[in-house]
C-alpha cells in the first residue's frame, strides 16, 4: 500500500523533533504535527525557561554577596516584565531553531491538532486525513489538576511563565521538582513562599540526608512548608487575593496558587482507543524494549510512556526509535544509572542508586560523606553548606550512587556520572588527584 508518508510523528517536542529529523536523515518521507508550539515541553515550558528563570533569581544572593567581595554594590530592585519578556523572547528564538531544524531536513510540519483514527491514518483538526507507514506518538505529559472547590483560581507551570505581576504572596501545591523549583526563584525575587503538600516529605526518589538538607536550607532562606495538608476548598476574596484552606493547618491568604502536582501521559483526545493502542496502569502508552505499543505500526517515546520523565530520555528514545525502524541499527535505551538534578536554591543533583535503594538490593553497603561549607560561602558570610554522599558496593568497591546538594551540583554530577556509569571503585575515584581548590574535589578526598 502507498502512504502518505513513511512516518508521520504526533507532537514536536524533544522526542518528536529527534525522532523526525533521524528519520528523514535515514531516507524516510516524515511529516509531524504540533497543535502548540514546536519545540514541546522542555523548550516552551518547562526546563528551558525554568533554567532562565533560575539564573536570574540567583542574581539576588550573587548581588548581596559581591559587596563582601569588595564590589559597591547599590540597592538594586527586580524587574519581573523584564526578565519574564526576554525570556519569553529566547523561547521563541529557540522555537524558530527547532523549526529550522526540521525544515533542513525536509520534514513538513503541520501546526495543527492530529488524531489517531487507526494503525496507518490520523485526522487533522482542519479535516484532512493523513495515512503513514509507521505512526510515532510523542505528544509528552501535562500538568495535573487537582480537583476540589476553587481549584480553578490556581495555575499549573504551563501558565507560570506568563504572569503579569510577580505575587507577593505564592501558594505552591507539591513537593517535587517543580514545587521546589518554583519555590527558590519566587523566593529569591522576593516573593513569600509556602509549599503545601498533602504527603510529609519533599522530592521522593532523592537520598534522604540530601533531601533533609534541602528542607533545612529552605526554611532558612524563609520557605515555609505545610506537610500532611490536603487542599480543601479556595476562596477569591474582593480584593483578589485568595484564602487557601487546608485540612490540619490554619487557612494561608495569597496573591497565587502555583499547582506542581505532577504530570500526566498526555493521551486525552489522541484516539488510542480507536487505533488499538493499550495504556498501561498509569494511563501512559505502553511499549516494548523498541518503544513499539500494542500496534505493530505504531510507536511511542517520551513523557507519553511515563518510564523516565526527562528531556534528554526522550531524545534518546526518539533517537533509538528512528535507528531502528529507519537506520538499520537496531537500538535500545539504557535506562540504569540515568542522572537527574533539581534545580533548587542550592541545586540537587544524583546519580545510581540512593542509600536506601543500595541496601535494599545490595545487603552490605558503604557510605562517604563530605559536609562542608563551599570557599566562595565562607567569604561571603553565608553559612549554606553542601553535602555530597558517596554509596559503595561493599562487596566489589564499586560506586553504585552519587548525591550532590550544593552550588553547581548539577554541572559537577554530569562528568562524575560517567565514572559510575562506567562501574568504577571507589579506590579508582581515591587514585585520582583532586583538583584544588574546588568544590568537585570532594569526591575524591571521601574518607
Amino acid at each position: 500500500m502507498a502512504y502518505d508518508y513513511d512516518l508521520f510523528v504526533i507532537g514536536a517536542g524533544s522526542g518528536g523533533v529527534r525522532a523526525s529529523r533521524v528519520a528523514a536523515a535515514h531516507g524516510a518521507r516524515v511529516a509531524v504535527a504540533e497543535e502548540h508550539r514546536v519545540g514541546g515541553t522542555c523548550v516552551i515550558r518547562g526546563c528551558v525557561p525554568k533554567k532562565l528563570l533560575v539564573y536570574g533569581s540567583h542574581f539576588a544572593e550573587d548581588l548581596a554577596d559581591a559587596r563582601r567581595f569588595g564590589w559597591e554594590v547599590p540597592k538594586c530592585d527586580f524587574n519581573w516584565p523584564t526578565l519574564r519578556d526576554n525570556v519569553l523572547d529566547e523561547v521563541t528564538r529557540l522555537e524558530g531553531i527547532y523549526g529550522e531544524t526540521l525544515a533542513s531536513h525536509k520534514v513538513e510540519v503541520f501546526k495543527e491538532r492530529a488524531v489517531l483514527t487507526g494503525p496507518n491514518s490520523v485526522k487533522l483538526a482542519g479535516g484532512r486525513e493523513i495515512t503513514a507507514g509507521k505512526i510515532l506518538i510523542a505528544t509528552g505529559g501535562w500538568p495535573v489538576r487537582p480537583e476540589f472547590p476553587g481549584a480553578e483560581h490556581g495555575i499549573t507551570s504551563n501558565e507560570v511563565f506568563h504572569l503579569e505581576t510577580l505575587p507577593k504572596r505564592i501558594v505552591i501545591a507539591g513537593g517535587g521538582y517543580i514545587a521546589n523549583e518554583f519555590a527558590g526563584i519566587f523566593n529569591a525575587f522576593g516573593s513569600k513562599v509556602t509549599i503545601v503538600n498533602r504527603g510529609d516529605t519533599i522530592l521522593r526518589g532523592y537520598d534522604t540526608q540530601i533531601r533533609d538538607r534541602l528542607l533545612q536550607i529552605s526554611m532558612i532562606k524563609g520557605i515555609e512548608f505545610r506537610f500532611n495538608a490536603p487542599f480543601e476548598k479556595i476562596e477569591k476574596r474582593d480584593d483578589g487575593s485568595f484564602d487557601v484552606h487546608m485540612g490540619g493547618c490554619e487557612p494561608i491568604n495569597a496573591d497565587q496558587i502555583l499547582f506542581a502536582t505532577g504530570r500526566a501521559p498526555n493521551v486525552g483526545g489522541l484516539g488510542v482507543d480507536v487505533a488499538g493502542v493499550v495504556l498501561n496502569e498509569r494511563g501512559a502508552i505502553k511499549v516494548d524494549d523498541d518503544n513499539k505499543t500494542s500496534v505493530d505500526s505504531i510507536y511511542a517515546v517520551g513523557d507519553v510512556t511515563d518510564r523516565i520523565q526527562l528531556t534528554p530520555i526522550a531524545i534518546r528514545e526518539g533517537q533509538a526509535f528512528a535507528d531502528t525502524v529507519f537506520g538499520n541499527k537496531p537500538t535500545r535505551v539504557d535506562y540504569a544509572n540515568v542522572p537527574s538534578a533539581v534545580f533548587s536554591h542550592p541545586p540537587i543533583a544524583a546519580v545510581g542508586m540512593t542509600e536506601a535503594q543500595a541496601r535494599n538490593k545490595l545487603g552490605t553497603v558503604k557510605t562517604f560523606t563530605s559536609d562542608f561549607r563551599p570557599m566562595k560561602n565562607v567569604l561571603a558570610g553565608r553559612n549554606e553548606r553542601a553535602l555530597y554522599k558517596m554509596v559503595v558496593d561493599a562487596s566489589n568497591d564499586v560506586v553504585v550512587g552519587l548525591h550532590m546538594i550544593g552550588p553547581d551540583s548539577a554541572e559537577i554530577l554530569q562528568a562524575a556520572a560517567v565514572a559510575v556509569k562506567a562501574g568504577l571503585t571507589k579506590a579508582q575515584f581515591d587514585d585520582t588527584v583532586a583538583l584544588h581548590p574546588s568544590m568537585a574535589e570532594e569526591l575524591v578526598l571521601f574518607k
